[in-house]
């Protein structure tokens, strides 16, 4: 089935870039073959195949907020999606991704902007809830389905059991009314046009109302666990105050509103850590070392901690 699909998906691709069927020497290639999602670019265009399980309707108003909001988000070829193999599929214009081999020039500025502007767009009645608690919800049963017995185990899993409910995907989250993004990080963001336009974000899929502090949560979890140098979290924390972003006060200290989306994240991603790590039959390397140790230092929660967490 997966090469079925990622076949069929690049045929897709290609038409939806050639709508009149013409010969071309397109790039075509590849971009992501995971279990949530196969993308293909032919091109111009690219072509992405949604998580087993998504439907067209959990789709709709993410790619109409998109559709709106084009100075935002990369806006869909299209705003409706197509079914293949029982998944939907949505086109996009190709957009140049962040350099990995080049942090230096990573668009911190960009990000905090853009996640600014996203956080003070007004919420449509028909957007979802945000799917960032959900994600984080289901590495944890991922976790422990597949590795309770790993060493690591116990310190990511105590450190989750101190997050509130709402963290946890258990209630609903108290802020209902902020459009976020729900699973923001660098591989987040393109340049549109390609090869050197202005930055967009992308993928829509855990875009809904929320609290906004997630969406800065995986940068204060990797600062917090001295993964991300001061001076990148600062580059990213001042452009998001400098746009008016919502989440944190406009000055002073963030973590007041920082501190339990951070925590969320730091055991979300130890727990995808430990479960690929088993999976691949390796120990654990440096940084998914510091991620553990981040959740050991979680519990039990006090001031101190809090302040410990938060550098």
């Amino acid at each position: 089935m997966t090469a079925d699909l990622l076949s069929e998906l690049t045929v897709r691709a290609r038409r939806a870039a050639h709508a009149r069927g013409d010969d071309c020497a397109c790039a075509a290639a590849p971009l992501a073959q995971r279990p949530d999602a196969t993308v293909v670019r032919h091109g111009p265009t690219v072509a992405k195949a949604h998580a087993p399980g998504s439907t067209a309707g959990d789709l709709a108003p993410r790619l109409a907020l998109a559709a709106a909001l084009p100075a935002v988000l990369l806006p869909p070829l299209s705003p409706t999606p197509v079914a293949l193999h029982g998944r939907p599929v949505t086109f996009w214009p190709y957009g140049t991704p962040v350099d990995p081999e080049d942090p230096a020039a990573a668009p911190w500025e960009a990000a905090g902007a853009l996640l600014a502007a996203l956080h003070r767009t007004p919420a449509p009645d028909s957007l979802p809830p945000m799917r960032g608690p959900a994600k984080a919800a289901r590495a944890i049963a991922r976790l422990r389905e597949e590795a309770p017995g790993h060493p690591a185990a116990g310190p990511v899993l105590r450190a989750w059991e101190t997050l509130p409910p709402w963290a946890r995907d258990e209630r609903p989250m108290p802020d209902t009314t902020t459009v976020c993004h729900g699973d923001l990080h660098l591989g987040q963001l393109v340049r549109h046009p390609a090869p050197d336009g202005s930055w967009r974000l992308i993928d829509v899929d855990d875009l809904g109302t929320g609290v906004p502090a997630w969406d800065l949560a995986r940068p204060a979890a990797w600062y917090a666990c001295g993964l991300l140098p001061p001076e990148e979290w600062t580059r990213f924390l001042d452009a998001y105050r400098g746009a008016d972003g919502p989440a944190v006060p406009p000055d002073g200290d963030p973590w007041s509103a920082l501190d339990v989306p951070a925590r969320a994240l730091t055991a979300q991603t130890a727990a995808l850590a430990i479960t690929k790590a088993v999976a691949a039959d390796r120990a654990l390397d440096e940084v998914e070392q510091a991620l553990i140790d981040a959740c050991a230092r979680m519990c039990p929660v006090s001031p101190q901690l809090t302040t410990s967490f938060a550098k």
